[in-house]
Formats: structure tokens, C-alpha cells, sequence
């Protein structure tokens, strides 16, 4: 048995990362919304609240989930990283990219 402070392994992200993430997601949609309205703004040629609002929700909402897919993808790329590390495997502690000791790998 470890110490009793040693955090249990957990695929979860840290706080952190989690918090970067929600935040990329935001600002993705946020700036697919804007995006989206200047897009039927400048084709519309009249009054186009509601057309410019639904460009507006559709490019957020596009936006949004474009980046919460590389957002999960990342955390959980980081997550087999750490399990890598923890387990010692050689891989996981080359941060060059270069080849490994058979001369397979790289960039």
C-alpha cells in the first residue's frame, strides 16, 4: 500500500486542464457566433435580425462542438501520456520524438 497522501491513478484530467478546455470551448463558440452573424449580415441587404441570430447560433454551436471534439481528444492524449509515464515505458518519456533504442520513430 502507498502513502496515504498518493492521489489514486484516474483517467480524469486535472482541474486545470479541465478549466483550459471549457475555456477553449467557450471562446470557439463565441467566435464561430460572431463568425456566423457576420456571415448573413453581409448578405442580407435588409433588416436581418433573426437571420443574423440564427447564423449567429449555428456558427457558435459548430464552433463549439469542433473544439470540445479536439478538446477531448487532447485531454485524453494526455491522459495516456501520464499512464505511459507511470508505468515507465520509454516511449512516453522521449519528448524529442526521436527515434527509439531500434532506431524506429521519430518525427
Amino acid at each position: 500500500m502507498g502513502p496515504p497522501d498518493a492521489r489514486p491513478l484516474s483517467a480524469l484530467p486535472s482541474r486545470k486542464a479541465r478549466g483550459l478546455a471549457f475555456a477553449a470551448i467557450l471562446v470557439g463558440g463565441l467566435c464561430g457566433g460572431l463568425i456566423g452573424s457576420s456571415f448573413v449580415r453581409l448578405q442580407c441587404e435588409q433588416d436581418c435580425t433573426t437571420a443574423s441570430g440564427v447564423g449567429a447560433l449555428v456558427g457558435a454551436l459548430v464552433a463549439a462542438g469542433g473544439v470540445a471534439v479536439v478538446a477531448v481528444l487532447v485531454l485524453r492524449a494526455m491522459g495516456e501520456w501520464r499512464h505511459s509515464a507511470s508505468l515507465g515505458e520509454p516511449e512516453a518519456d522521449r519528448a524529442d520524438g526521436g527515434p527509439d533504442a531500434t532506431g524506429v520513430g521519430g518525427a
